[in-house]
C-alpha cells in the first residue's frame, strides 16, 4: 500500500484550489498593442470631397511609351512591362492653382522630370482580368515621377538596383485625385510638360504601350493589389534635366494643370 505524506496532501489541495480559482475568475482582457511612436498617414486630397485618399503603395511602370523606351535604349515591341516602387512618404501634394516649391534633391547633378497619368485604386486582388481592371480604379491624378538620372544610370551600369535614382523624398509629385465617376476613364488625351514656358514633353495617352487596365492586370500577377494603391502609368519621350529656379507646368487633357518650382 502506497503511503501518502502530509506534504503531498497539502500540495494536491493547493493545486486543486488554484485550479478552482482559475475556473471561477473572469478572463482578464489583454490590452491592445500600442505603437511606440506615431507615423503620419500619407494621403492625397480628393477634388470635391472632404475625405482623403490614403496611400498604401506607390507603383510605377517603366518605359510605357514607345518613343521613351527607345530613348532609354530598349525595344518597345519586345520588352514586357516592368514595375518599380517608391516609398509612400515620397508623395508631394500640389494643389490646383498652386506653384509648389519642390526641393532639388541631394547627391544628384542630373535631375529629370517625367510627367505621368496616375491611377488610384479603391479595391484590388490578384490575377485581375484586364476587362475587369478599371472596376478597381477610384480616380485619376496628374503626377511627376522625379528621377535622379545620374544615380539611376550609374547603378544600372553596375548591374545594381537603381532604387536610389527613383525613391527619395518628394520623388512622387501629384495633384489631387479626381473620381472616375466624374471624369470617366483615361484611354486617350494630350499630356505635356513645359519648363519655363517651353514645351519639353508632348504626347497622347493613346500612345501608351500598356493601357491602365493592362497595367493593373499585369501588376496583379506579381502583387496582390489593394485599396490605397496608386500607379504611375509611365512617361512620354523627351525627359530631361531641371535646375533650381525652373518652373514646370504639367498638363493632361481632362484634368487641371499642375505646377512646381525647383528650389
Amino acid at each position: 500500500m502506497t503511503k501518502t505524506s502530509r506534504r503531498d496532501v497539502l500540495t494536491a489541495a493547493a493545486a486543486m484550489t488554484a485550479a478552482g480559482f482559475a475556473d471561477a475568475a473572469p478572463a482578464v482582457a489583454q490590452a491592445a498593442p500600442k505603437p511606440i511612436f506615431a507615423v503620419p498617414m500619407v494621403a492625397i486630397p480628393i477634388v470635391g470631397e472632404t475625405s482623403v485618399f490614403q496611400v498604401r503603395r506607390i507603383y510605377c511602370i517603366g518605359r510605357n511609351y514607345a518613343a521613351h523606351a527607345i530613348e532609354r535604349g530598349s525595344d518597345p515591341n519586345r520588352e514586357p512591362p516592368f514595375f518599380f516602387q517608391k516609398p509612400t512618404d515620397a508623395i508631394q501634394n500640389v494643389a490646383v492653382g498652386e506653384v509648389a516649391d519642390h526641393p532639388y534633391p541631394s547627391l544628384t547633378k542630373n535631375y529629370h522630370h517625367e510627367v505621368e497619368l496616375v491611377a488610384a485604386l479603391k479595391s484590388g486582388g490578384s490575377n485581375i482580368p484586364a476587362d475587369k481592371a478599371l472596376e478597381h480604379v477610384y480616380g485619376y491624378a496628374l503626377g511627376l515621377d522625379m528621377t535622379r538620372r545620374d544615380l539611376q544610370n550609374g547603378m544600372a551600369a553596375e548591374k545594381k538596383p537603381w532604387e536610389i535614382g527613383k525613391s527619395f523624398d518628394h520623388a512622387a509629385v501629384i495633384g489631387p485625385i479626381h473620381p472616375a465617376s466624374k471624369t470617366g476613364h483615361f484611354e486617350k488625351g494630350a499630356i505635356s510638360l513645359a519648363i519655363n514656358g517651353t514645351v519639353k514633353q508632348s504626347s497622347d495617352l493613346s500612345k501608351m504601350i500598356w493601357s491602365v487596365a493592362e497595367q493593373i492586370a499585369k501588376l496583379s500577377e506579381a502583387f496582390e493589389l489593394k485599396a490605397g494603391d496608386i500607379i504611375y502609368s509611365g512617361t512620354p519621350e523627351n525627359v530631361g534635366p531641371v535646375v533650381k529656379g525652373d518652373v514646370l507646368l504639367c498638363k493632361l487633357e481632362g484634368l487641371p494643370d499642375m505646377s512646381i518650382k525647383i528650389v
